[in-house]
């Protein structure tokens, strides 16, 4: 009997993360010529707890920031124990581990935040003083720059475990990525949809990166997983992520929109206090090299933004 090809992946445990992994799992089964009966044995799944996931009473950003929701995992792909790892792009800091590549990103959810409250349908209906929650550095900065009478409650968790704190009573609304609803089946719960240009979504926010090492970057089954567009829009991002210094520090949103070979990008950052918004907004005409092109323009807007802020957009704890 001929042995079959086996592509471990590597993910983390929660419900929305082994959503996402077993999405791309039957993506890669079927890249391997391999209809569904054969999932399990060439495409398994490796559960990895990660520091981010054991640690849930801090910001990411009080603990080492969102490294810890990838470390472990690439620790896992560097030792040959995974051979790709499936993470929520929002999640992947800028600098990358030497021997590691994002090989593939598939295409995209929405990218938008979503609003949920028991009782109010816009964060403009909120009354004076109310709690938002969230652990998003961006999305506190982006709520108080609009709001800025609201008490933020930090929570983090999962999704389910949020959505439990704010049925409990324990903030009057939260924001949270519709992408992650969506695929959980729970965008029904959802009040109201940000604008994604008003209130720029996290640099990669509704996609996934498949990770794997530099030697098989090139696979036949990675490249099946790459979607171009996706892929564009969010190298242009995190080019601004990148420039922005691109840790939990720093309240970064960017939103691209690709028609055909134009491309639009707004980037912005704000003051941990929403007391300061920096925005850039361009456009351009894709020629050869439309990932590089896309990258180098946010990586551009990102710098002007920097030298705009400057300190006064770092979070000082």
């Amino acid at each position: 009997m001929t042995e079959l090809p086996q592509i471990r992946i590597g993910t983390r445990a929660s419900k929305l993360a082994l959503t996402q992994a077993r999405q791309m799992q039957a993506k890669i089964t079927a890249a391997l010529g391999y209809g569904p009966e054969y999932i399990e044995r060439v495409a398994p799944l490796v559960r990895i707890t990660t520091t981010g996931d054991r640690v849930q009473d801090r910001r990411l950003l009080e603990i080492g920031g969102k490294s810890l929701f990838t470390k472990e995992i690439e620790e896992a792909l560097l030792a040959g124990r995974v051979d790709c790892a499936v993470h929520s792009m929002k999640d992947v800091p800028a600098e990358r581990q030497p021997g590691l590549v994002l090989a593939a990103i598939p295409e995209r959810e929405d990218p938008r935040d979503a609003f949920l409250s028991p009782a109010y349908a816009t964060l403009d209906d909120l009354p004076p003083g109310a709690r938002l929650g969230t652990a998003s550095l961006r999305r506190q900065a982006q709520a108080l720059y609009r709001r800025p009478d609201l008490e933020i409650v930090m929570i983090r968790g999962n999704v389910d475990t949020r959505l439990a704190k704010l049925a409990r009573g324990e903030a009057d609304a939260m924001i949270l990525a519709l992408a992650g609803l969506k695929r959980l089946g729970l965008d029904g719960q959802v009040r109201s949809l940000f604008d994604p240009v008003q209130a720029p979504p996290a640099p990669g926010q509704g996609a996934l990166a498949i990770e794997t090492r530099a030697a098989d970057a090139g696979a036949d089954w990675v490249r099946a997983l790459n979607h171009e567009p996706t892929a564009i829009a969010v190298a242009a991002e995190r080019g601004a992520l990148t420039a922005l210094e691109g840790s939990c520090r720093t309240a970064i949103g960017a939103h691209a929109r690709l028609d055909g070979r134009h491309l639009s990008l707004t980037v912005e950052a704000l003051t941990p206090d929403g007391l300061g918004r920096f925005r850039r907004e361009a456009a351009i005409e894709l020629g050869a090299d439309p990932a590089g092109e896309a990258r180098s323009l946010g990586h551009a807007l990102g710098v002007e933004i920097r030298a705009e802020g400057g300190e006064r957009l770092l979070y000082a704890g």
